[in-house]
Formats: structure tokens, C-alpha cells, sequence
């Protein structure tokens, strides 16, 4: 294999790792902690739209209180409402191979059933989470532009390959960029 193909195979690798990594599931499928610390208030500005592995917990008191903030209600019961239309839809039966649920329809479901809860304008729940999510995917893409200028300023990659792993996340090709 030449070194050009193993270079763009790691490459693409790390930067599948980053995305998965980062996590790009939604506020439907996040957890939260009874009581969120202050960093995790303090991080709630971020409007970090996803779930993920690991921090699970601090993710989704985040997710919480970001949402609750755009949406002028209390945490706790936004936390309800997320909690209890993650309940509703639990998936029964796992997804086949290859087939990911609609995001379109799930987000407008989760919209519906939030408004329903807390009593807002559907619409008004619906611009918040689009929002939330374009926040997100945009800290994803400087923290994934950070990492790769990091990584040509300390020549493991050059700026080429740099500019590649950055346009296949975006489009899509690898990791978690735009759907």
C-alpha cells in the first residue's frame, strides 16, 4: 500500500474516531444527572445538541438547561419532557443494518411531544432544537478545525491532508458532519 493511501486511511480514521468521538445523537437520546454541577450550567451556553459516550450524564443536564434557556422555562421540566418522550420512543426491536431512524420525522416528533409538555408553540420548540443542533455541528467543526491545525503545525499531516479529512467530515463521507 503506498504511503500516500495509509496516510489518507489514518487520516480518515482519526477523523471518524473525532466524530464518533464528539457523539452526534440528539437531545432525544441524552441522559441527564439529577442535579448538573456548576460546570456543566456553566458549559450549557455551548448549545451542545448531543448525547455521546462517557458524559452521558453532564451532556444531558447541558442539553437541558441550554434548551430550557432558549425555550424560557425551567430545567426540571424540561428534563421531564426529555425523559419522558425518550420513554414513549424507545426503539423496540434494534434497527436493521444500515438504516438510521429519520431524523426529520424524529425531530418532529420530539418537538410536538416537548410543546405538548410544556405547553409552548410547537414552532418556538422546533427553532430552538434547530439552533441548539447548528451550535453543536459548529463547536464540532472548530473543535475538529482546531485538531487538524494541530496536527499540520506539528507535521503529522500536511495542510492538504488537513483540508481533506476536514471536507469528507463535513460532507459527510466520515465522522459525524452534516446529514
Amino acid at each position: 500500500m503506498s504511503r500516500t493511501k495509509r496516510i489518507t486511511l489514518t487520516i480518515s480514521a482519526a477523523a471518524l474516531a473525532l466524530g464518533a468521538g464528539l457523539g452526534v445523537t440528539s437531545v432525544a437520546s441524552a441522559t441527564t444527572t439529577p442535579t448538573p454541577s456548576a460546570s456543566a450550567s456553566a458549559d450549557a451556553s455551548t448549545g451542545d445538541m448531543r448525547g455521546g459516550h462517557g458524559h452521558r450524564g453532564e451532556r444531558g443536564a447541558q442539553q437541558a438547561a441550554a434548551l430550557a434557556a432558549k425555550l424560557g422555562v425551567e430545567e426540571a421540566k424540561v428534563t421531564e419532557a426529555l425523559n419522558a418522550f425518550r420513554e414513549a420512543n424507545k426503539p423496540t426491536t434494534p434497527p436493521a443494518d444500515g438504516v438510521k431512524p429519520d431524523r426529520a420525522t424524529r425531530d418532529a416528533a420530539l418537538a410536538k411531544s416537548l410543546a405538548a409538555s410544556l405547553g409552548i408553540d410547537e414552532a418556538k420548540v422546533a427553532t430552538a432544537l434547530a439552533e441548539l443542533r447548528t451550535q453543536a455541528q459548529a463547536d464540532r467543526a472548530a473543535a475538529l478545525k482546531t485538531k487538524l491545525d494541530a496536527a499540520v503545525t506539528d507535521g503529522t499531516l500536511t495542510q492538504a491532508e488537513a483540508d481533506g479529512a476536514a471536507k469528507a467530515v463535513e460532507k459527510g463521507v466520515i465522522g459525524g458532519g452534516r446529514h
